[in-house]
């Protein structure tokens, strides 16, 4: 009697465990259809909107248009350093130390506009993602309350969910919808 006992623990484990990893998701995923829990992927909603689509396009051309300014300076500054280094042997060591000192305040002033080029672009680009999303976010609260949804999750926090609970396309067409 006493190794049927022993016997059983053993095999039961490793069969619920088993089960648990089989069965886990799909009742978790039944469980939040049932109980109204959606997700969407934030992310990929807000990129795919038309209004992102069309902003991006724009911010693009712009940033490809001052990408030849910031070009066009640096072959400026690379053309006086090599008239500099050709020079450098023939020049009076006066007018040579102005020159260098003319590069380098050139150099520095490249460098802090390219800067400030790269964080204007970053700002703008920031401000163009929280706009689109905070309409977004309107749109997905007004899915949920239209449908009684319990909740509706950001994907990406979620480890699996059924792709059949996803409202990343609905809220993207609602968007675009919303917003002509």
């Amino acid at each position: 009697m006493w190794l049927t006992i022993s016997r059983r623990p053993r095999i039961i484990w490793p069969l619920l465990i088993f089960g648990f990893f089989i069965c886990g998701p799909l009742t978790v995923s039944s469980f939040a259809a049932d109980n109204g829990i959606r997700f969407v992927d934030i992310q990929k909603a807000v990129v795919n909107t038309k209004e992102w689509k069309t902003s991006f396009n724009k911010f693009k051309l712009d940033f490809k248009k001052e990408k030849k300014r910031i070009n066009a300076r640096e072959q400026k500054i690379n053309k006086m350093l090599g008239e500099l280094n050709k020079q450098s042997f023939v020049l009076d060591p006066e007018l040579k130390r102005n020159k260098e000192e003319q590069l380098r305040k050139e150099k520095i002033a490249f460098e802090r506009y390219v800067q400030d080029q790269n964080t204007e672009f970053g700002k703008i680009e920031k401000e163009m993602t929280q706009k689109i999303l905070r309409k977004m976010m309107d749109v997905i609260k007004k899915i949920g309350k239209e449908k009684n949804y319990t909740m509706i999750l950001e994907q990406k926090v979620v480890l699996y969910h059924d792709k059949g609970n996803d409202l990343t396309k609905i809220a993207i067409s609602t968007y675009d919808r919303a917003n002509k």
